[in-house]
């Protein structure tokens, strides 16, 4: 007994060596810093450094579906260093800045990495996802699965009928006015967008649907502006349901590999094997910045729309006004009084898109806390930075 015990400890040392000898950096530091617990939010920073950059590489934390890419990447040339009135080290250094890319006239101003992070990695986006999610609605309409968005959400999701969203249009789910009571407080533990996604579903209903289909409402649809990651989720299999493809594959289809992403990503699955739509998409930043390109050409692939006539301005223009005054909501997008609109995402994600600029800027970080509601002034200082880029770029238009 005690030969066959050592023989057994013998193995696993020596697995355990195989694995660190073979194992990247990335899965050593994340072996360093696993989080026992499943909720990002509670995670601490060290934590949150190592698993940003190997969500989909751990099934114990979640699954995940491939995001394939092409195989002719949209080029991204490189173009004169752009000179900004600002500390771009101590910027990056006080967001925790894993990656920044700025693209100026389609083509690359400024790229800079931290965090022991690089071009080559994937960061995950959290709620820069959304405005993902929601193109993918405006190519279903486009494509015909979807007839109009003044349709109702149950008539895509039959398992919410009954509940509070059964009057509720996809309309007012993209712009987030569905009426319904939420708690988006990403320090609370027993919030909703805390426990939503750990949720027991009921048999045969996905997660997401099984939660939210037991919250009540609090005032009548389109006349009150909260903010719901849940929501997005439902988004998200409202478009599965309608095309009858995973929210992966038809972004594949339709932006991935037409448009020319150099890298497969990867989406994160919930308990129930569906992509969680409100977030966790793993890409490169150079991929990230290029979905920006692909919305501010005007979600073409080939000279050929992707989305219905229209659909970008509605989109990423102010459709409900919100409890931030600096940002108006569009479908799922943030939007700003100059014309420009961003994708964000808790923990300092974001895609910042300048139509009159023709300017990108894509960014990756780890703040210490997920937004400016829980302590901090990250967040007003990524927008004033991007506001210094916008300056150099009108220092030089004025040339």
């Amino acid at each position: 007994m005690k030969k066959w015990m050592v023989s057994v400890v013998v193995l696993i040392a020596l697995a355990c060596g195989v694995f660190w000898a073979t194992a990247d950096k990335d899965m050593r530091r994340l072996v360093l810093n696993m989080p026992t617990d499943t909720n990002v939010l509670f995670w601490e920073t060290s934590q949150r450094d190592a698993v940003f950059r190997a969500m989909d590489r751990v099934p114990l934390l979640s699954k995940s579906h491939v995001i394939e890419a092409g195989d002719n990447p949209f080029p991204l040339p490189e173009g004169k260093p752009i000179e900004l009135d600002a500390d771009v080290d101590a910027f990056m250094e006080s967001q925790r800045t894993a990656a920044l890319l700025i693209v100026q006239d389609g083509k690359v101003r400024l790229e800079r990495y931290g965090l022991d992070f690089g071009p080559e990695g994937r960061w995950t986006s959290f709620s820069v996802a959304k405005s993902f999610t929601s193109t993918l609605v405006g190519a279903a309409l486009k494509d015909g699965y979807i007839d109009s968005l003044e349709d109702k959400v149950s008539a895509y999701i039959p398992d919410l009928q009954g509940s509070a969203y059964d009057n509720v249009t996809i309309r007012q789910l993209l712009t987030m006015t569905s009426g319904v009571a939420w708690n988006e407080d990403y320090a609370d533990p027993q919030s909703d967008v805390a426990q939503f996604n750990t949720h027991d579903a009921e048999p045969g209903v996905d997660v997401t649907v099984s939660y939210m289909r037991q919250l009540e409402a609090e005032a009548p649809p389109g006349t009150k502006w909260v903010y719901k990651t849940g929501e997005t989720n439902l988004i998200g299999v409202l478009v599965s349901s309608a095309t009858g493809k995973t929210l992966s594959d038809y972004l594949s289809e339709k932006v991935w590999k037409p448009f020319g992403m150099e890298q497969d990503a990867s989406w994160l699955l919930g308990s129930t094997g569906h992509e969680i739509s409100g977030c966790c998409i793993q890409a490169s930043t150079r991929d990230f910045a290029r979905f920006g390109l692909f919305i501010l050409g005007g979600g073409l692939v080939d000279g050929e729309p992707v989305l219905p006539d229209g659909w970008l301005a509605q989109a990423t223009s102010t459709q409900a006004e919100t409890d931030q005054p600096d940002y108006g909501y569009g479908y799922q997008w943030w939007t700003l009084d100059d014309g420009a609109f961003m994708a964000r995402g808790i923990f300092g994600q974001s895609i910042f898109i300048d139509p009159q600029r023709n300017l990108v800027i894509a960014s990756n970080s780890n703040w210490p806390q997920a937004s400016d509601r829980q302590g901090g002034t990250h967040g007003a200082e990524r927008l004033a930075f991007f506001r210094q880029v916008q300056q150099a770029v009108d220092r030089e238009l004025a040339e």
